[in-house]
């Protein structure tokens, strides 16, 4: 017989965690609508599978090494966030701009239509299967991503740093 926790569930739902220290924090099944994270460290969480439907402001988060997997990020603000060796795995960031260092980081069959990338570092970035269609690309470096099965139609590559062939 094991006994089962009364409350796994986390309600953090409008919670102002701007400045917050999170790291080691363990919010398996928070609930975060409409909570602010601006300027937050989540260094290394696993925020995979959380509930940030009206999570609209991670400007300036430290989310080095994080987990975001299959989260829907289209409409939160990452401007200024550290996505450096995140993961972004399957994640939908539709419309994002995102003109920060994502070097090292995950979107394996991320959703980056119609993202602005102007200038982003995604040097080593793992690209396979993304979909960029009408990205904008240009300006950005992209030395050593992967692009294996990405979804380029209508991106604007101007001036972008390509991996070698």
């Amino acid at each position: 017989y094991q006994l089962q926790p009364m409350h796994s569930y986390k309600d953090l739902s409008g919670a102002n965690l701007d400045n917050a220290d999170l790291v080691g924090a363990d919010l398996t099944g928070a609930n975060l609508l409409n909570a602010i994270l601006s300027s937050a460290n989540m260094t290394g969480m696993n925020l995979s599978g959380m509930n940030v439907s009206g999570l609209n402001n991670l400007r300036l988060a430290n989310l080095k090494d994080a987990n975001l997997s299959g989260m829907n990020l289209s409409g939160v603000n990452l401007s200024g966030t550290t996505l450096t060796g995140a993961n972004l795995k399957g994640a939908n960031l539709t419309g994002q701009k995102m003109r920060n260092s994502l070097r090292g980081v995950n979107l394996e069959d991320s959703n980056l239509s119609s993202a602005d990338l102007f200038g982003a570092e995604l040097t080593g970035a793992n690209l396979k299967g993304a979909n960029l269609s009408g990205a904008n690309l240009s300006a950005a470096d992209l030395t050593g991503a992967i692009l294996t099965g990405a979804n380029l139609t209508g991106a604007n590559l101007t001036r972008a740093t390509m991996p070698k062939t």
